[in-house]
């Protein structure tokens, strides 16, 4: 096959996948007459941009949500959701914020918070950090790049985690298990798992709609979890179960506007 430039080919490979429902990295390397790096950065970026869900040695297609959420509203809940978790945080704590879109839309609420000490995995969560007025000490875990979660995991990442205490740790969810606890695409857990070892309260940040989805990797139990901060989507029973695992369940108000 005649070489094909990098949109051409991404647009191919999603072709792939919404004719056979996933693909794999050797066939397209093939098939693409690549290398093994470029398919896997095609499929890290289309998976980025939330079109496609990596696994090893390939990639499916992102299930889809039984009721989709325009971005607006997604942009509304989100918002909702970090106004109340904020709450959560007095001047002088030592957080830890963790890679996500939910746990993002945080950082613009911190800036009323004095003395804060703030430890991250991610660079975008940094550098929006080091931008705040109230100029918090800002921590890197570094590690080794995930570019699944486009964060920074593994050892390394963990031995710096365990170096401090601290008081909260705000982390999404990519689904919510009313039975298990948040789950995962990313089979790197682990991390996670430590940010709740090395904290006080466990603060997780999701949506309800995340309870629509079925994903396979438990990442947090809920018996590690504090706090959970959803919108007020989510359903009375499905709370009370949460609740009953020794959860606090926040509901966010969320208010649409024209």
């Amino acid at each position: 096959m005649y070489k094909r430039n990098t949109q051409q080919r991404r647009r191919a490979i999603m072709d792939r996948l919404m004719s056979q429902g996933e693909v794999r990295v050797e066939t397209l390397t093939s098939e693409f007459g690549t290398s093994e790096v470029t398919i896997r950065k095609d499929l890290s970026e289309l998976e980025r941009t939330g079109l496609l869900v990596r696994k090893y040695g390939g990639a499916m297609l992102l299930p889809k949500e039984p009721a989709e959420l325009d971005e607006h509203e997604v942009s509304i809940r989100k918002k909702a959701i970090a106004l109340a978790a904020s709450q959560l945080i007095h001047d002088h704590n030592r957080i830890i914020i963790d890679s996500g879109n939910t746990t993002s839309a945080l950082l613009p609420l911190l800036n009323d918070k004095r003395g804060l000490v703030v430890m991250t995995n991610a660079l975008h969560v940094a550098n929006q950090l080091l931008e705040l007025e109230n100029e918090p000490t800002v921590l890197m875990t570094g590690g080794t790049w995930d570019n699944q979660s486009h964060s920074f995991q593994g050892k390394m990442a963990e031995q710096m985690l365990r170096a401090y205490n601290f008081d909260q740790a705000f982390v999404g969810a990519a689904g919510l298990d009313p039975d298990l606890g948040t789950t995962t695409f990313n089979e790197l857990t682990q991390l996670s798992r430590v940010m709740a070892d090395v904290a006080g309260q466990v603060v997780v940040m999701a949506e309800s709609q995340k309870l629509q989805r079925k994903i396979p990797n438990l990442e947090l139990p809920w018996a590690d979890i504090s706090i959970l901060v959803t919108d007020d989507q989510m359903p009375a029973e499905t709370r009370h179960t949460i609740e009953q695992q020794g959860v606090e369940v926040i509901c966010a108000t969320t208010q649409k506007t024209e």
